[in-house]
């Protein structure tokens, strides 16, 4: 299928106007990954997952929207313990059952055990609530509560809340609290229903009188407490104490990480100023745990939040996590080139804003070498190693490998270790960017290393799906991938050496060991795909064809070589004989489109719109007046690239063989040539992707000059129109060459070429200008008004009546 271009969405509706035909190519790209888009080596969990949820991503609120403690796993280990019975029969009756259970569980209290389904019966849970009728009577309780907590959820239809029932079971708890008596898990769980009933019916005074009289005094040691003050802490807000209930959020985020990101969403919602919180701290935790929220919900660079954790709480684990993220935040100013949507990435701002990004570098890595020297934090080593990457980010390698060399790295926990080998590779791989003298095969055993990191990665686990937590972000293969990609294939350009680029970049996309599909394209990202469909020349690919069918060897070359090695043939060959037709050297492609399996389906273009059905057939020799509506060819009739070559191949061995027709024969080529430009029907002959904006930008690739541009195609209507004494096909040349002539006006360089609006009526005048002092319809109109094809010319094209109405 084709590949599809960005199509700017402003292009769209002119290019249908005007040239009466749909773009074939339309991109409407997918959302951007929010784990990435942007290059980053430091991984986001080096210093542990407890506040994953909060690594940075500048394209969403929040890394992932999975606490990194789950509710029902807490509440249901309590209950066991509390009952000493197994804590997964706990979290099936309480968290699993369906609907029709749930009411059977809600009557729990008023029937025998032996009433329930075998299922409930054999469950231990279940048995224990048979024994103790108060813990029964509360779950059926409980139970009872959750269809007036859960009303519907439908946007458009939502159930009014059932106000009159909340009330009515919040002071049923209140009586059920007085008689639990000394059972103070019981008692603490029935005054934690009657501050949620108040809350959700809007009584929010009686919700905070609860909390005060019962629960805050309750000396349980329980999650429900936690639960309870964020309860206390809505009401608190409903109330008008923004800044109270922001601090009592926090305490949540703190105490309850089952609950950390409902705290974190609600402090910010309230949008408290930080003093203003602070003034209600009253330990060094508690200020360390505000600051904490301010930096995790920074997208920009933010030393202070981390200064004052560490102040507060040297020893807490947001140390590393606030400090990753300041990692991870430079990396997306400084190796992406300020890619920080907060800045404006402008040739005027660009070189203060690096200024200012290296100047926030070195603060960071001050304070990482802080954290190292005092060993306060608990992984002091994490400082050390985060001066040596940021040392590599600076360009300053042998810093970098300074700070390296002072890690005992057999001693260093498994993420550290990770990074360190990351942060090795990046400063070997180095020497090759810089053009340095290194032998490259010392990269060898950290390439195989991250390899296996990718790989295993990778492999599907047990019952994973999309909704895991980190949904599809892989550090190991974007560590990879950027590795290959950003370091190693601009190294090899830079040398000059195309090949090895050309493979490092398909080793960066190669993610799995055993690949489900080996067709060529299907394993490569969409720069792969541009780089290998677009850029690489005959020679390039030859040379990638060697290694291709020698066996590789233990060395950098064998590793990149071996991914190459495990792709479709088929493909690699159509694209080889492609990139031969696009040199005009046919006698070379058909050697490559021989080699091919005849059952091989050559690349086809289609109708984005059309999908299967909208597959479109080349017709290159044929002599067309308008390029639009464009005229195909049948599924019978149609032209794969190895009969096209055939056919050229043909027609150049004519032209000296039969001196006779050679103009003839020039003026076939040259048409089949122009119609395998982006503006012909058979352009999927030479190119993998057709745009509507094709001709917007200049050519970026040698074979463009044709594609978009018509060159060749050009050179040969002149050759025919020079041998040829017949009048009409020196029209016909004329007219070809005055639209190939047009194919050399770049629409981008007139700001009018879409439209603009000019006494009502739309016009592009200037860009009309441009295509109407055209030399070649002065000479069509001069020399060949009396021909045959220029009647026809003159009633098709609305060029060229534009033309002659002017002059």
């Amino acid at each position: 299928m084709t590949t599809y271009k960005k199509l700017f969405i402003g292009f769209s509706t002119f290019f249908t106007v005007f040239f009466a035909e749909i773009a074939i190519n339309l991109a409407c790209g997918g959302e951007v990954d929010p784990y990435d888009y942007y290059i980053n080596y430091f991984h986001s969990d080096v210093s542990g997952d407890e506040y994953s949820p909060f690594f940075f991503t500048q394209l969403s609120f929040l890394y992932g929207d999975k606490d990194t403690h789950s509710e029902s796993d807490i509440n249901s280990e309590e209950w066991a313990k509390y009952l000493q019975v197994k804590k997964e029969d706990v979290e099936k009756a309480m968290y699993r059952s369906n609907d029709a259970t749930n009411l059977v569980l809600s009557k729990l209290d008023q029937q025998p055990i032996s009433s329930l389904p075998d299922s409930l019966q054999q469950n231990t849970f279940i048995q224990a609530l048979g024994k103790n009728k108060k813990a029964a009577q509360y779950f059926s309780f409980a139970k009872s509560c959750e269809p007036l907590a859960n009303s519907s959820s439908d946007y458009w239809n939502p159930t009014p809340r059932d106000t009159t029932g909340m009330i009515s079971a919040a002071k049923q708890a209140l009586d059920l609290v007085s008689s639990s008596r000394a059972d103070a898990f019981i008692k603490l769980r029935y005054a934690y229903q009657s501050a949620r009933m108040y809350h959700y019916a809007g009584q929010y005074q009686e919700c905070r009188n609860i909390y005060d009289k019962l629960i805050r005094t309750n000396k349980t040691a329980s999650a429900v407490k936690g639960w309870s003050m964020a309860l206390y802490a809505g009401a608190t807000r409903r109330l008008g104490m923004r800044s109270e209930s922001a601090y009592l959020f926090s305490k949540v985020f703190e105490s309850n990480p089952e609950r950390r990101i409902l705290a974190y969403r609600n402090y910010y919602n309230i949008s408290p100023s930080t003093d203003s919180v602070l003034r209600f701290a009253k330990n060094n935790t508690e200020r360390a745990t505000i600051w904490a929220i301010e930096g995790f919900g920074n997208p920009t660079k933010d030393l202070k939040s981390l200064e004052e954790v560490y102040k507060n709480d040297p020893k807490s684990p947001i140390n590393g996590a606030l400090l990753v993220r300041e990692i991870n935040k430079l990396e997306g100013n400084i190796l992406n080139g300020s890619s920080n949507y907060y800045y404006y990435n402008s040739p005027n701002n660009a070189d203060s804003l690096k200024k200012v990004n290296l100047k926030h570098l070195a603060l960071v890595k001050n304070f990482a070498l802080k954290l190292a020297g005092e060993k306060k934090y608990s992984q002091p080593e994490l400082g050390t190693l985060t001066a040596a990457y940021l040392s590599w980010m600076e360009n300053k390698g042998a810093e970098a490998s300074s700070y390296l060399s002072k890690l005992d790295f057999p001693k260093l926990p498994e993420r550290l270790k990770d990074q360190y080998r990351i942060t090795d590779l990046l400063i070997k791989a180095d020497q090759i960017k810089k053009g340095s003298s290194f032998n490259p095969n010392d990269l060898l055993p950290g390439l195989k290393w991250l390899d296996q990191k990718r790989f295993e990665e990778n492999k599907p686990k047990p019952g994973q799906t999309y909704d895991d937590w980190g949904g599809y972000n892989k550090a190991f293969s974007l560590s990879a991938r950027n590795l290959y990609q950003d370091v190693l294939a601009p190294a090899y350009l830079k040398m000059g050496d195309t090949t090895r680029a050309a493979m490092a970049m398909v080793k960066g996309d190669i993610r799995s060991l055993n690949l489900k599909s080996k067709d060529l394209f299907s394993n490569m990202s969409s720069a792969t795909i541009e780089y290998w469909q677009e850029a690489l020349s005959p020679t390039t690919l030859l040379s990638i064809e060697k290694y291709r069918t020698t066996p590789p060897q233990d060395n950098l070359d064998g590793l990149l070589a071996g991914s190459i090695k495990q792709l479709n043939q088929d493909d690699f060959y159509e694209l080889l004989g492609t990139s031969y037709l696009r040199t005009h050297h046919y006698k070379n492609a058909l050697i490559w489109f021989q080699k091919i399996n005849p059952k091989h389906q050559y690349f086809s273009a289609s109708n984005w719109y059309e999908g299967d059905e909208g597959r479109l057939y080349p017709n290159a020799f044929i002599e067309t007046i308008r390029d639009y509506p464009k005229q195909n060819g049948s599924k019978t009739g149609g032209l794969n690239k190895k009969t096209f070559a055939m056919e050229m191949l043909r027609l150049q061995k004519l032209v000296t063989s039969d001196p006779k027709n050679a103009a003839a024969n020039y003026y076939k080529m040259a048409n089949a040539l122009y119609q395998t430009g982006y503006f012909g029907n058979s352009w999927g002959l030479i190119s993998y992707s057709w745009s509507s904006y094709d001709n917007v930008v200049p050519p970026k690739y040698d074979y463009e000059k044709d594609y978009k541009q018509a060159l060749t195609a050009r050179r040969l209507y002149l050759k025919a129109r020079l041998l040829t004494t017949d009048q009409n096909l020196k029209a016909k040349c004329t007219f070809m060459l005055a639209k190939c002539a047009q194919k050399m006006i770049i629409p981008g360089k007139y700001p009018d070429y879409l439209y603009t609006y000019v006494n009502g009526k739309t016009t592009y005048k200037d860009y009309l200008d441009a295509n109407l002092a055209n030399p070649y319809y002065k000479e069509f109109s001069a020399k060949y008004a009396k021909t045959p094809f220029y009647q026809i010319a003159q009633g098709e094209c609305s060029y060229f009546r534009e033309f002659i109405n002017r002059n």
